[in-house]
């Protein structure tokens, strides 16, 4: 269903589902990757969401003329689950990859007419496809760009398979490393904030070496930027529903669980109000405090570990002007306050002017700020990134607030992050917090929702489809 209005009769009970029936809690990217893994195997799905709406924290809403992104999402080329899940829903060519990477980087500690760097690659193999770019990076010094390379040369021969290195943060072995403060700033926290939502001494040094490692150490274009040319919503929503319709997936939204129960007979039964759904498999794809209120005695060994894995805020402020002010498609920031900025004119419906939206990771000290204060903070700071924003007027100015955007990625959270099996036969978990070995990002999510569709179809001794072994192998 795609109206959001509850069908005639329990759910429960349609005929012909034994053995193969399956319940998806949460429809966020996690919840609406796994749901297509499990009907594409040919098990009954039904997906049930709490909001009016799919896509969880990746979302879009109406502000008069224009359609808002919650925030700003990118990805990459190497996210390969990703990218996966774009194709199965037709919206690969909504969300494009640059040909080649490059990252305008405006420093205003500069003088005018000398702001501009350039983070980028040549077609050239690793570690020299960043050899030039980096050479002549204008924000580090000759000493600090050579000290970076053997950073990286170092971060390439980790082991990401040793847990030795979520107990360590990736600050103390930058510093071990003679990374100066102006490296970590300019280049290191760059690239890490926007990724793992910390700052490189919060975060734990298993998440950022698999960050660098993958993003920058591994193919040339792994690093290569995408993102969405239309709303997300067009994309994990109206595009994400499309697909769980034609695969015959049942969703319910403004569904909320209240209990999820094992039964005598090795079923489930998933509670909603008014009714009871069963089921032979329950996908449990919400938030970690979520799945912790929701699992069953015993299903894990320390369930209140979920309770100890943290959250970090994300705040995005928009700001629309009466004309243009940006001739990019996005640039990141140095000496400001100021991170990332990304031109949303056209994927928001703008008409006049020009509407830009400034993502702000790691924004823990930001994230309460009354809007006054951060208009006040803001709009000066992109009036010294911008010489156009000077004399432009500013037709709007709101900011968007995820106080809990992501896990935060602190040294030891890897052993609190657990995989996509319990202890109880057939009830799955999936989410970017679980054990995917990569930050909380879209990828995360969907490699999060193919192995807990993994796990469900071997419970229900049924064979996976190809295309989520292959999803599988290049996760």
């Amino acid at each position: 269903m795609t109206d959001g209005t509850r069908p005639e009769g329990p759910l429960a009970d349609i005929p012909g589902r034994c053995g193969r029936d399956a319940v998806v809690v949460g429809g966020g990217l996690a919840g609406i990757t796994a749901a297509l893994a499990l009907a594409d195997a040919g098990v009954r799905v039904t997906l049930l969401e709490g909001r009016p709406r799919l896509g969880g924290l990746a979302f879009s809403f109406q502000r008069g003329e224009l359609t808002v992104d919650n925030g700003q999402h990118v990805y990459l080329r190497c996210c390969t689950a990703y990218r996966w899940f774009l194709d199965r829903i037709d919206g690969t060519a909504l969300a494009p990859l640059q040909d080649r990477l490059d990252v305008p980087v405006l420093d205003v500690t500069r003088p005018e007419g000398r702001r501009l760097g350039r983070l980028r690659r040549d077609a050239l193999p690793v570690p020299l496809h960043l050899g030039r770019s980096l050479a002549t990076y204008p924000h580090l010094s000759l000493a600090d760009r050579a000290k970076v390379g053997r950073a990286a040369l170092a971060l390439k021969a980790l082991d990401l398979a040793d847990p030795a290195l979520d107990t360590q943060d990736f600050g103390s072995w930058l510093a071990a490393r003679g990374q100066s403060a102006r490296a970590v700033e300019a280049l290191w926290d760059l690239v890490g904030v926007a990724t793992l939502n910390a700052v490189a001494s919060d975060a734990s040094l298993g998440l950022a070496a698999m960050v660098f490692k993958t993003g920058l150490l591994s193919d040339p274009g792994a690093a290569d930027i995408g993102w969405a040319h239309v709303p997300l919503g067009e994309l994990h929503d109206r595009l994400a529903r499309k697909a769980l319709d034609s695969a015959g997936v049942r969703i319910e939204v403004r569904t909320r669980v209240t209990s999820i129960s094992p039964e005598e007979n090795g079923r489930w039964s998933v509670q909603v109000p008014g009714e009871t759904l069963q089921a032979d498999a329950v996908v449990l794809a919400v938030a970690q405090r979520e799945a912790y209120d929701l699992l069953p005695a015993g299903a894990l060994d320390a369930p209140e570990q979920l309770l100890e894995i943290g959250t970090a805020p994300i705040l995005n402020a928009h700001v629309v002007y009466d004309r243009k002010v940006l001739t990019r498609p996005f640039f990141a920031a140095l000496g400001t306050p100021v991170q990332w900025v990304f031109d949303r004119t056209e994927a928001s419906g703008l008409r006049d002017g020009q509407y830009l939206a400034l993502s702000q990771s790691a924004a823990q000290d930001e994230i309460d700020e009354p809007v006054a204060v951060l208009r006040e903070r803001y709009l000066p700071e992109l009036e010294r990134l911008l010489p156009r924003a000077r004399g432009a007027e500013v037709k709007d100015f709101f900011v968007t607030r995820e106080r809990t955007a992501t896990f935060a990625p602190t040294p030891g959270v890897g052993r609190l992050r657990p995989g996509a099996r319990t202890k109880a036969p057939g009830l799955c978990l999936a989410g970017a917090w679980t054990a995917t070995g990569w930050p909380a990002t879209m990828e995360s999510a969907v490699r999060s929702g193919v192995s807990a569709a993994g796990a469900a179809l071997s419970a229900l001794g049924r064979p996976r489809p190809r295309h989520l072994f292959d999803v599988e192998e290049a996760a």
